[in-house]
């Protein structure tokens, strides 16, 4: 019986000082951007401008698909994704990838895809 209150205490004790520690842990104002989740994901930070890419010269069967900025929750940034071939899809066209800014000010990304 002993034995059980006194693992009962350290794992409550140890649960209180982990919970504690994750709130001492995080400051009250953060400089992170603001992310809202529903359709899909959107930022409050605005992309940098795209890089310039020279396109290297066309490769039959193939379309470029250029790069873009896309959105790391882990790095709390924007990193680029450079340009890459794409095997064509006849009767199709390629739409890049792009990021648009939605009504209450956050940014919405839109992955690249083929359209007819």
């Amino acid at each position: 019986m002993r034995r059980k209150s006194s693992a009962l205490i350290l794992s409550t004790a140890l649960a209180l000082a982990l919970a504690g520690a994750g709130f001492a842990a995080t400051p009250a104002a953060q400089a992170a951007p603001q992310v809202s989740v529903g359709v899909g994901v959107g930022i409050g930070v605005a992309p940098p401008p795209p890089r310039f890419e020279r396109a290297p010269p066309p490769r039959r069967g193939y379309a470029w698909a250029p790069g873009y900025w896309s959105w790391s929750p882990r790095l709390h940034r924007h990193v680029w994704v450079g340009g890459r071939w794409m095997r064509v899809h006849p009767g199709y066209h390629y739409m890049p990838a792009r990021w648009q800014q939605g009504p209450r000010g956050h940014w919405h990304f839109s992955a690249g895809y083929w359209a007819r």
